[in-house]
């Protein structure tokens, strides 16, 4: 078997093309493919506009794709691509080769590797990886995900979460939207105000689905969002996210901390110093050390320990059988805090006093937890993997280049994309 038909066999290029030529460059360490139609490839080529038969009207210049290596050896696939005239309508188009992928520049088999690579590494990396310019990897991963991202089909999505990422340092935010069944991202957009929800209804509805077809929403306590359900959605039970809740009573507890640190006495300050992470934690998470530092900082009745323990009263209702019994405990909690409130330094527990306020204004959203069970416990964990793949890459030069990784890690395409 000649060379040529051995890679005629390994690129499976059928009975239309054929390699004409192979060579091997030692200096560039390059395999280089002619490739060139064969006569029968006429007899079955219609015209992509009537369907009407096709003859060959000439071969403009030639052109270059890379391929997978050949062992070690870089390969490159050269050959000028007949042009067909309709005999019919007189239309004269291109005709795509079987081995072409959606950049001209690549095959097929070597955009799907570089897809493999990029879910995992830098784009730089990868350019270094396939000795390819990062620009023009760039242009084919985009090519993938719009084409993949454009047939997905959001018909069955009816239960939606909603969380804000932030892109890099300062006010710049996206806001991404995920079916919270199929645990995939079907949105992304620049900012965090309401008229994210019109981009993403808009978004929705171009890919089968319809805003009065969503039933749930989960998402935190943010107003712009609310609003933006609330102009957009007239079926949807918001669902506020418990995970946000505590992570507000966690906050203010550490306001609690350090007004204590700054204006307590001497004691206070001393059983406080370096303890933060003593208060983000469960008992049952504190190691031993931990757990002796906490009996005694408790012994002291500081306004810290009674700030952690409200916070621990508030997680622990959310253990409740029924949203009945959830709603009795929520409204007893929120008359305990005022009245230690008003029974202490008013200052020192008023950012206790704003989650309580909080809790009460947003009660029915909070209590739709026991009714549908929701949580952004997936939209928490997408977070920690996009923050992983912005470290991996020292961040992004613009939105469009993050939406498009986000899409790509964690949208469920079907890529590569043909």
């Amino acid at each position: 078997m000649t060379p040529e038909a051995l890679f005629h066999e390994l690129l499976g290029l059928g009975l239309n093309w054929e390699v004409s030529a192979s060579r091997f460059e030692p200096a560039s360490s390059t395999v280089f493919l002619e490739l060139r139609e064969r006569p029968s490839l006429w007899e079955s080529a219609r015209c992509p506009q009537d369907g009407g038969r096709v003859f060959c009207y000439d071969h403009p210049e030639e052109l270059t794709w890379r391929h997978l290596n050949v062992f070690q050896h870089r390969c490159e696939i050269h050959g000028r691509l007949p042009r067909g005239k309709c005999r019919q309508c007189g239309h004269v188009f291109r005709v795509r080769p079987p081995w072409e992928g959606l950049s001209i520049h690549f095959t097929k088999e070597f955009e799907a590797f570089a897809l493999l690579l990029i879910r995992e590494m830098p784009m730089a990396k990868v350019a270094e990886v396939t000795q390819e310019s990062d620009m023009r990897l760039w242009r084919m991963l985009f090519k993938h995900v719009e084409g993949a991202y454009g047939q997905a089909d959001f018909s069955q999505v009816c239960c939606v979460g909603v969380d804000e990422m932030g892109m890099r340092k300062g006010q710049h935010y996206l806001s991404v939207f995920a079916d919270l069944v199929a645990k995939r991202v079907l949105f992304a957009t620049e900012g965090r105000d309401q008229e994210t929800w019109s981009a993403f209804i808009q978004a929705l509805e171009a890919h089968n689905g319809h805003r009065h077809a969503l039933t749930q929403v989960s998402m935190d306590m943010s107003r712009a969002y609310q609003q933006g359900v609330k102009k957009n959605c007239r079926n949807v039970q918001v669902v506020f996210d418990k995970f946000h809740v505590l992570a507000h009573a966690s906050q203010r507890v550490d306001q609690v901390r350090r007004a204590e640190l700054r204006l307590g006495g001497a004691e206070a300050r001393e059983s406080l110093r370096r303890s933060q992470w003593l208060w983000r934690k469960n008992p049952e998470n504190l190691s031993p050390q931990e757990q002796v530092r906490l009996v005694k900082i408790q012994t002291r009745n500081l306004y810290t320990a009674k700030a952690y323990q409200m916070r621990l009263v508030l997680q622990d209702i959310y253990r409740s059988p029924s949203a009945h019994v959830a709603q009795r405990r929520f409204r007893a909690w929120c008359r305990w805090v005022r009245w230690v409130a008003r029974r202490s330094r008013a200052w020192i527990f008023s950012p206790m006093l704003k989650v309580a306020q909080l809790v009460q204004n947003h009660l029915a959203g909070i209590l739709a937890h026991w009714k549908w069970g929701l949580t952004n416990a997936f939209m928490e964990g997408l977070n920690s993997v996009f923050s992983a793949v912005k470290r991996r890459a020292r961040g992004y030069r613009s939105p469009v280049y993050l939406i498009t990784m986000l899409y790509l890690v964690a949208g469920k395409l079907r890529l590569p994309h043909t």
